[in-house]
């Protein structure tokens, strides 16, 4: 039985599949509702996202970005903006912070969009979805060779659920973590006044409900300037 068996298994763990230079892979046309990244020249299919998913990478994207027009920095946050880790490998994280200039470039260039080896995001995340290794190992490890500065795991996960923060530190030697749980305040190494809350990043509100709010408060805020001026008050001077 073992004989009739073991050629089964021998084809089940053949991979049949294209090795892709990373050339190639910048013009990979396969199918149109399907993301891939490449490791070690193969096409790794991403899943089909969970609303969950995408609310928490709605959510972090909405708070980096007030972040960084508060600080006025020449940053921006994407989604689906590839990062090169090595020679033949490429990933696709749920959010990305790099410069405008970085961005420029990759726009620059024909083909998907993604990051050089030595084009360095300053943080990249990851929402854990079916392959926990992946992100916690593997793709832990493409990041600290690529010398990317944060590397950032939110784990939604009903009993694990936690934020891990990998940080490139001085006089370290590769990544350090820091586990940031429920009821706690995420703080970033490299945006050191950036602190978001746990709870709201693994239960994000709606985008959605946050801009309505906004809206309400500038439309609070010119009705009080206009009565303000009515009555003979700079309100830019109060």
């Amino acid at each position: 039985m073992s004989q009739s068996i073991a050629p089964v298994l021998e084809e089940k763990q053949t991979d049949t599949s294209p090795t892709l230079t990373f050339e190639e892979y910048r013009f990979y046309q396969g199918d149109i509702d399907v993301q891939y990244e490449l490791y070690k020249g193969k096409l790794i299919p991403m899943p089909i996202a969970t609303v969950l998913h995408i609310k928490i990478c709605e959510y972090l994207v909405y708070k980096l970005q007030r972040y960084l027009a508060q600080h006025n920095l020449d940053l921006v946050v994407k989604t689906g903006l590839g990062v090169r880790t090595d020679e033949d490998k490429s990933r696709i994280p749920d959010v990305v912070v790099c410069t405008q200039s970085l961005l420029e470039q990759a726009a620059a260039r024909p083909g998907a969009g993604i990051l050089e080896f030595d084009e360095k995001p300053l943080l990249v995340v990851e929402v854990v979805s079916e392959n926990r290794r992946e992100d916690y190992v593997i793709k832990r490890g493409e990041y600290e060779l690529a010398n990317v500065p944060e590397y950032c795991i939110v784990d939604p996960k009903t009993g694990k659920q936690k934020i891990r923060l990998f940080a490139l530190i001085e006089g370290e030697d590769g990544y350090t973590y820091t586990d940031f749980l429920p009821g706690e305040e995420m703080e970033s190494v490299v945006f050191p006044d950036l602190r978001l809350s746990v709870n709201e990043i693994l239960d994000p509100p709606l985008v959605e409900e946050l801009v309505k709010a906004e809206q309400a408060q500038l439309q609070k805020a010119e009705r009080l300037a206009a009565r303000l001026r009515e009555l003979g008050v700079d309100p830019d001077a109060v």
